[in-house]
């Protein structure tokens, strides 16, 4: 939009949207554009945010939220605060992606230039010796001193390598622009070429196949017999504890006991540390609490004995364990559930179907992480992985030879993103992740990675059919110009048509479909 309400003392003020700055409370109203990226403040409505994803349908916006300039207001008058202008908004940084993308080159593309380098020196040779041998050995006289020349600017015109220039760079552009009108951001022409060569894609758990909200679906106590309101401070106590974490985990406790409490109840805790891949330790009212995995209670020397048969309950069910201890002794067990994504069956089975190994990276224990990976439909699962180990168990595949893909979307996969030959970062993740990724997914829907791929596939194929027309045209068209049986008006014609050849083929990759019953290319 060219310009927005922006409130100034209580009043709604129209400004140009290049005034805007971070900051301003901006008014958006149904049917009207944002202008802007911020978090909304005050009001409820559905966000067409199609621009961005590429999917149809309205996204339901509440205080918190985050909306998106450039996407449009359905329904519902909203108050939202700007938190990205002018060149930082999600849109600018799409725009500047895509012109990077489609002016870089790809590996194939210096081959073609490499092969020109000597085709054209080999071209203007054939034409000398196309000359001479049509006025010397033939023995033509000086008045017919025009056929020789004829001849060798046919040589000239009918090998002039315009579709050979055109063959790559067209294709990766019509390629790269399907991309991103599918929601699908592909950094450059390497990228794009080297998704072809994937034959395995490692998956992160969290956030990436599952939604990344888990909810405590049970709590189990432990020597608090059926009194409730000790059983109501252990929660009480859990959530304050994890107050300050922004482990998802952690996150879902919290938001459980604070809907057993208010604000008031939950007091500040006096020290706090959170360790990677294990979980949290804290100091309250002179209490030590520790809430994480069952490794973080052996390195505290907290027995876990009396929970043992509920964490293989839990295990077998899919579901994730967390254990809490205060003063050196267990208290409870959290079961947590994260819900997979919908898309996540679907995109495995369409991956295998490619042909292209999957597997699952998690730091959840073995049994859970293998109950959500059967779910889905994964078979290679490796459990228990720290999060600074996530790059060295992508660098072992790499090591046993294969092209690897890795789909992420924390800070922690940022290290196995840069690790992995090619990094699809999840585009609702981390800033992090999403500047790492050679490939970022702005779909909510996993059925993208399979989608990338085959876009990937199709481009290539377009390429290298574009390749071999012109160079056909070349091989089959310089011995007929050279023996003098093609004037410089058809040689031309003919030229003219690879050219034209070459761009129809290449726009025919406008016309990939992304859903799964399309050709596997």
């Amino acid at each position: 939009p060219k310009t927005a309400r922006i409130l100034r003392d209580g009043l709604e003020v129209e400004v140009s949207a290049d005034a805007i700055v971070v900051g301003d409370h901006i008014v958006v109203r149904p049917g009207e554009k944002v202008p802007v990226d911020g978090i909304l403040l005050e009001g409820y409505s559905a966000v067409d945010e199609s621009m961005l994803t590429g999917e149809s349908l309205p996204v339901d916006k509440k205080p918190n939220d985050p909306v998106t300039g450039a996407s449009l207001n359905k329904n519902g008058t909203f108050t939202f605060s700007a938190t990205k202008v002018g060149n930082d908004t999600v849109l600018a940084h799409i725009i500047n992606m895509v012109d990077e993308a489609q002016s870089s080159k790809a590996p194939i593309q210096k081959i073609v230039d490499k092969v020109s380098g000597y085709f054209i020196p080999f071209v203007l040779v054939a034409a000398i010796m196309t000359f001479n041998f049509w006025f010397f050995i033939l023995g033509f006289q000086l008045n017919y001193l025009y056929k020789p020349i004829i001849y060798a600017v046919s040589v000239l015109v009918v090998a002039c390598p315009c579709a050979l220039g055109l063959a790559t760079p067209t294709a990766m552009m019509v390629g790269m622009g399907k991309g991103a009108q599918r929601g699908i951001l592909i950094k450059n022409g390497e990228m794009l070429e080297r998704a072809c060569k994937i034959d395995m894609v490692v998956l992160d758990k969290t956030g990436t196949l599952t939604t990344g909200k888990p909810e405590v679906t049970d709590v189990f106590f432990f020597g608090t017999g059926a009194n409730p309101q000790t059983e109501r401070e252990l929660v009480l106590l859990a959530a304050t504890a994890e107050r300050k974490s922004e482990h998802p985990l952690g996150v879902a406790i919290y938001e459980m006991g604070k809907k057993q409490s208010t604000e008031m109840e939950m007091t500040s805790s006096q020290a706090f540390e959170a360790i990677p891949g294990k979980g949290i330790a804290a100091v309250l009212n002179e209490r030590s609490v520790f809430i994480g995995t069952e490794n973080l209670m052996a390195d505290n020397a907290i027995p876990c004995g009396i929970a043992d048969k509920v964490l293989s309950d839990l295990r077998a069910g899919g579901k994730t364990a967390v254990l809490m201890a205060v003063d050196g002794n267990l208290v409870a067990v959290f079961a947590l559930m994260d819900k997979v994504k919908e898309s996540a069956s679907s995109a495995v089975a369409a991956l295998l179907k490619m042909g292209i190994q999957v597997c699952m990276l998690t730091g959840d224990n073995e049994l859970t992480a293998r109950a959500v990976a059967k779910n889905i439909g994964i078979g290679h699962v490796i459990a228990q992985v720290l999060p600074q180990h996530k790059a060295d168990e992508v660098m072992k595949f790499r090591q046993q030879g294969k092209v690897v893909a890795m789909v992420g979307d924390g800070i922690n996969d940022a290290p196995a993103l840069a690790a992995a030959d090619l990094g699809f970062a999840i585009g609702t993740g981390t800033d992090v992740a999403i500047e790492i990724g050679d490939i970022v997914l702005l779909r909510e829907s996993l059925m993208t990675i399979p989608e990338a791929i085959r876009l990937s596939r199709k481009t290539m194929r377009k390429i290298k059919q574009n390749l071999f027309w012109a160079f056909i045209y070349n091989i089959m068209g310089i011995p007929f110009a050279a023996a003098g049986r093609l004037n410089p008006i058809i040689a031309a014609a003919a030229m003219a048509f690879s050219s034209i050849s070459v761009v129809l083929n290449s726009l025919r990759i406008g016309h990939f479909k992304g859903d799964t019953k399309s050709p596997l290319v």
